[in-house]
């Protein structure tokens, strides 16, 4: 069939879009979509009649919202990087369509799998790095090594969705289907954009119209599934629900296996098990007091391995943060949904959790970073391999009231060519979507030369090591050894830095 082109009108805009049917769209759930002459949007068009409650979301979301989004800080980070936001509405015949942005190349794989080009060109949805199959080395159809990144770009990947679903929330909107299949990463350029934002849930407008991905559906929206949508009893998706997949799809991004699914049957009946594994009678694989639902290493495939044996890597060695949050997430919260923590929480503890990533001096090693776990001999996880040498890290304090200073709960560990940044100097500097360009700079960095660890000053004028008594101007260099307080800023908010080595 010849192609042609198409157009058609906005609802409320009244601008013209044009798209190239050529017969063959690519087919969503609930919508078909096709790209426009220049590709610079799509056309996605619902295949059933909506009504006037549906037409009335899209045109909330592609007008109220996202002028609510362009009005406020950081909107080109939101528009460009986080999200693909509908733009508009458009009537075809009796169907109607939203026009979206397409997706920025970097979301589309360039190598695919390693030893095929069958995916080459297809869209990077993050199911191709959730589980664990699509890495392991020996799976047939293994997505290539240059596209799969290290684990360091998970947390980053991570930090990005939890900024994404903050938005959302601070709005006052729910995904409603927050999943892996409507998420798309890119590990390379560690970024993460959130997609299928037509059917957003407005608490008392516009409810959810799906109960969502199967392995995102909150516990109590399964549980509850059997009854009528207007019961009071019936739980349907909101923001809290959003919390529960948030926290299941950072838990998969970075150890590759699904929180909940383990070795426990409930049920002989595969379906009715799965509803209760997943619902009603959910248990974390990894609870501490609780094990019957721990994965059986002698029932997993081989592809499953090793991230599925939590003996061998267990949730903990994401680091002390995440590891309360996870705790939080899928025990305290699991049924409780007012405990789970929040898209803000998430995006702290990331934040800390990176300024505790060593990288593995294994250069073979396909995690090649690992989060210190605060023993005398670091070890990654993932080789095995030793870290030989000395280690410096720093403990940051602030201060409290004139002349008393607090210890922060906020460690750094120091790696060679690490940068200092603003965040780390400051207090008053929050780590977030809002830094300015100038505040993303950093004021110094870390370098191991001739045995010794060093910092050195770029732009910060009132360092001062307070061992030695002097001011370090920038351009200037710190000796770190045991015990060295050093004063990152006299400004207010200013922190204090406490060296500790490990030998």
């Amino acid at each position: 069939m010849s192609s042609k082109v198409v157009s058609v009108y906005a609802v409320a805009s009244g601008k013209s879009y044009s798209f190239v049917d050529n017969g063959e769209p690519m087919k969503g759930a609930v919508k078909d979509v096709y790209f426009s002459p220049d590709r610079k949007y799509v056309v996605a068009i619902f295949r059933e009649v909506l009504d006037d409650n549906q037409k009335e979301r899209l045109t909330r979301i592609t007008q109220q919202y996202l002028k609510q989004i362009e009005s406020r800080e950081a909107a080109n980070f939101y528009l460009n990087d986080i999200f693909r936001w509908p733009i508009d509405v458009i009537k075809y015949g009796d169907l109607t369509g939203v026009i979206v942005p397409t997706y920025d190349k970097k979301f589309f794989f360039n190598k695919g799998y390693e030893n095929s080009d069958l995916i080459n060109g297809k869209e990077k949805n993050g199911k191709w790095f959730a589980g664990p199959k699509f890495r392991h080395q020996y799976f047939p159809l293994k997505v290539a090594k240059a596209e799969l990144g290290d684990w360091l770009s998970y947390f980053q990947i991570c930090l990005n969705l939890v900024r994404g679903v903050k938005k959302m929330h601070a709005m006052g909107l729910a995904h409603s289907d927050l999943s892996y299949n409507n998420v798309l990463i890119d590990p390379i350029s560690k970024s993460a954009c959130i997609i299928d934002l037509d059917g957003l849930v407005v608490p008392g407008l516009f409810p959810a119209e799906v109960i969502g991905t199967a392995e995102f559906i909150a516990p109590e929206v399964l549980a509850t599934k059997h009854l009528d949508k207007k019961d009071p009893d019936r739980k349907l998706p909101n923001r809290l629900t959003d919390l529960h997949a948030l926290s299941v799809l950072i838990y998969m991004f970075l150890l590759h296996r699904h929180p909940l699914k383990g070795g426990k049957v409930h049920d002989f009946d595969v379906e009715k098990d799965d509803l209760l594994s997943m619902g009603e009678r959910a248990l974390f694989i990894e609870h501490p007091q609780n094990m019957e639902n721990r994965p059986k290493v002698e029932h997993l495939s081989k592809w499953e391995l090793p991230w599925a044996d939590v003996t061998k890597l267990p949730y903990t060695l994401t680091g002390p943060y995440l590891t309360e949050l996870f705790n939080q997430s899928f025990i305290t919260g699991l049924h409780h949904p007012n405990s789970r923590p929040t898209a803000s929480i998430w995006e702290q503890a990331i934040a800390k959790t990176v300024d505790l990533m060593q990288p593995c001096q294994n250069k073979d090693c396909d995690q090649r970073w690992y989060v210190f776990d605060n023993t005398a001999k670091p070890q990654c996880p993932f080789c095995g391999s030793n870290h030989i040498g000395p280690l410096p890290m720093i403990d940051l304090y602030y201060q409290s009231e004139p002349g008393k200073w607090k210890m922060e709960n906020h460690r750094i560990m120091i790696y060679h060519n690490q940068s200092l940044f603003q965040w780390h100097v400051n207090k008053n500097v929050i780590r977030n979507e809002n830094l300015t360009d100038e505040q993303k700079k950093p004021v110094g960095y870390f370098s191991f030369f001739n045995d010794k660890w060093l910092f050195v000053n770029t732009s910060l004028n009132t360092l001062k090591d307070l061992t030695e008594g002097k001011t370090i101007s920038p351009g200037e260099m710190i000796v770190l050894t045991e015990d060295k307080k050093i004063l990152l800023s006299a400004e207010n908010g200013g922190r204090l830095a406490l060296i500790k080595l490990i030998s």
